[in-house]
């Protein structure tokens, strides 16, 4: 399913980049331009995250989280450029999930969002796991990036999701080994680096051939 997502935020140029960026990994995006009823549109058409900004003309990021968050418990991410400690406090204690400074990393950002979205949705989002341009499609079995979709073996899902899920860390070969075979009996060294290389070849189809790192002597990486 497409995941919804509202971006309120005044400056033309970013408001359009986020547009042009959450679309591109297949988010439905609507943005706010009214910022005097931004609130009671969140409120009335449900989407699944706010993106929000604090500085609005004619209106209060403040006062439009604290608004939103009487009647719904949508995820909101504050996106500004204000950095102050005290930002970040009230936002937080006015019920925003996250607070990102500008300029903000993007794949930080996307993280940030996606983190948020299977934690509020983890029944509409079981089956779906994204990565910067991939995803993963536990019903079907497939790994995407953008137009462009491949069939992976159980044992390819299981290790693109290990990865995935230890994303920034280095994971051994034992374990996922461990996590593949859940079995104390030998298993030989060389079925995990056969199926390692399968699902390189695959992501390679979808254009994220460079995806998985190997570290020698410890294991892969993200």
């Amino acid at each position: 399913m497409k995941y919804s997502i509202f971006i309120i935020e005044d400056d033309i140029t970013i408001r359009n980049e986020l547009s042009t960026l959450l679309s591109a990994y297949k988010y439905q995006v609507s943005i706010i331009e009214n910022f005097e009823t931004a609130a009671e549109d969140v409120i009335s058409q449900s989407p699944h995250l706010v993106l929000l900004d604090l500085n609005l003309p004619g209106a209060d990021g403040f006062s439009i989280c604290r608004e939103i968050r009487k009647s719904s418990q949508v995820p909101i991410i504050i996106v500004t450029s204000r950095d102050s400690d005290m930002d970040e406090l009230m936002s937080l204690h006015l019920g925003a999930d996250q607070f990102i400074s500008k300029p903000y990393n993007v794949q930080i950002l996307l993280a940030k969002i996606n983190a948020l979205i299977n934690r509020a949705y983890p029944a509409e989002a079981s089956h779906i796991v994204r990565y910067e341009d991939i995803s993963l499609d536990f019903s079907r079995c497939v790994v995407l990036n953008k137009e462009k979709e491949v069939e992976l073996t159980k044992n390819e899902m299981r290790i693109l999701q290990l990865l995935i899920e230890k994303q920034g860390h280095i994971v051994s070969r034992d374990e996922i080994m461990n996590a593949l075979w859940q079995t104390d009996s030998f298993i030989d060294d060389n079925t995990l680096t056969v199926n390692i290389n399968r699902l390189r070849g695959k992501l390679n189809g979808v254009g994220s051939g460079d995806l998985i790192k190997t570290r020698r002597g410890l294991g892969y990486s993200l």
